[in-house]
């Protein structure tokens, strides 16, 4: 069938509305209309040639995204048409040895690999074959998917813009509280970065039980969202050590860097406690060494990293709409607007210039 598409055909440029051609499902596959598009940093990096997972277009970019199952393949016993679905970024295998762990997000299994470099070819531009991003590509009215990747959701009256949120945004950032750093009730936490992720890890530190969570970001605006979704203090971020130092006597016991930019993650490190923890939630751009003061690491400070907030799609999705459905995790305030495809290139303007928290395209 036909559909329109935001199609990436060079690097640094505007993304094209064209029609393309997507595959019916096969074996094991979903086809869902696409309802709704978060945009996020990682879209950003890909149309600036600086994503590891693109390597050259055209591609269909869009990930963080929800929609209405429109038909399945062959095989597919867990969902049927007209379900209401997620699309996570990752579908499981469930028999490589990090599923077989728990570890989902690190499945090594041939088919997720294969999607992370942009899928089967499902698409076709004037009948060249297409890759979609991370195997989605949802900046386009249709993706086929493997069902593993689509997490059922909702009812009747879902905002699917505030689901598809949840896809990438908010999973990456709770995720990274709940499942990497595992914050304790009464702890102090430091986020550096005010984004999209960076709200979420904020809201994530609140869930946990966090008494003491300081909100870092060099504009003000940021801030003063961060404050709205939970933030005890608020810092235009210069010299964090010596800042967070003044507000937590010997440092916050966690500190979650989602700026990327190697510096300011050495800078998190050091505003951290002896025996803190610093989780890279953020992704520095590959190559970039991160230099840290040594004698930071003999007090028992830790750095982890996180890819996707170390999530279980079927277990956490789920969980987070319920918080949301309960008023216990506010995905509406995430929302700065919500833009038509053929605003598809004002959005990413929108989010370059930091003045929204999230844009959405809506269908």
């Amino acid at each position: 069938m036909l559909m329109r598409a935001a199609v990436l055909t060079g690097f640094q440029a505007p993304m094209e509305i064209r029609e393309v051609e997507i595959d019916d499902p096969g074996p094991g596959e979903v086809r869902v209309r696409i309802k709704a598009s978060g945009v996020c940093g990682s879209d950003l990096k890909a149309i600036d040639g600086k994503s590891p997972v693109v390597r050259e277009p055209p591609f269909i970019l869009g990930h963080e995204s929800a929609g209405v199952v429109e038909s399945v393949g062959a095989g597919v016993t867990g969902l049927r048409p007209g379900d209401p679905v997620i699309i996570a970024m990752n579908g499981p295998c469930g028999r490589c040895r990090h599923c077989g762990a728990g570890r989902f997000h690190l499945c090594s299994g041939p088919a997720r690999l294969q999607a992370i470099m942009g899928g089967a070819p499902r698409v076709r531009l004037d009948g060249r074959e297409t890759r979609r991003f991370i195997g989605i590509g949802s900046f386009a009215e249709y993706a086929v998917v493997a069902e593993t990747m689509c997490v059922k959701v909702g009812g009747d009256g879902a905002d699917f813009a505030a689901l598809a949120l949840l896809a990438c945004g908010v999973v990456t950032g709770v995720g990274a509280v709940l499942n990497v750093a595992r914050v304790e009730p009464g702890s102090s936490v430091l986020v550096v970065g005010c984004g999209g992720v960076g709200l979420n890890v904020v809201q994530g530190a609140v869930l946990a039980g966090a008494t003491t969570i300081v909100a870092a970001d060099v504009a003000e605006s940021k801030l003063k969202l961060a404050e709205r979704f939970g933030a005890t203090h608020t810092l235009l971020a210069a010299d964090l050590p010596k800042q967070v130092g003044e507000l937590v006597r010997g440092g916050a016991d966690y500190a979650f860097d989602v700026t990327g930019v190697p510096g300011v993650l050495a800078q998190a490190f050091a505003a951290t406690r002896q025996g803190g923890t610093t989780i890279m939630v953020g992704s520095p751009p590959a190559g970039r060494p991160v230099e840290l003061d040594p004698g930071l690491l003999f007090a028992s400070r830790r750095l982890m990293g996180t890819q996707g907030g170390d999530a279980a799609p079927h277990r956490d999705l789920p969980m987070l709409a319920g918080l949301y459905r309960r008023g216990r995790l506010d995905l509406d305030g995430l929302i700065s607007e919500r833009l038509p495809l053929d605003a598809v290139n004002d959005a990413v303007a929108h989010v370059r210039e930091g003045a929204v928290a999230r844009t959405v395209i809506t269908f």
